[in-house]
């Protein structure tokens, strides 16, 4: 918005090209993000990678429980 009122408005050149400070840093913001894309393998503090499986943490695998403790109870009984 300021770099159409500075072409509106009568002021002086160098206040006038003071307004496209926040462009320029803009653009180099955009230009970073274009070339230095996020790292996805990298791991944060909290040991968590973004390409990692969310139950997977530094190499453990999940744990699976199969049996239900019913099952297991009437399991027993019946071998009994």
């Amino acid at each position: 918005m300021d770099d159409l009122f500075s072409f509106c408005i009568s002021m002086p050149t160098l206040h006038r090209l003071a307004c496209f400070r926040d462009d320029v840093i803009f653009v180099i913001y955009l230009y970073q993000m274009y070339m230095y894309k996020v790292d996805k393998s990298r791991v944060n503090e909290f040991g968590q990678g973004g390409d990692e499986d969310e139950d997977v943490v530094k190499g453990t695998e999940p744990v699976v429980k199969t049996d239900t403790p019913a099952k297991i109870l009437n399991e027993s009984k019946k071998t009994k």
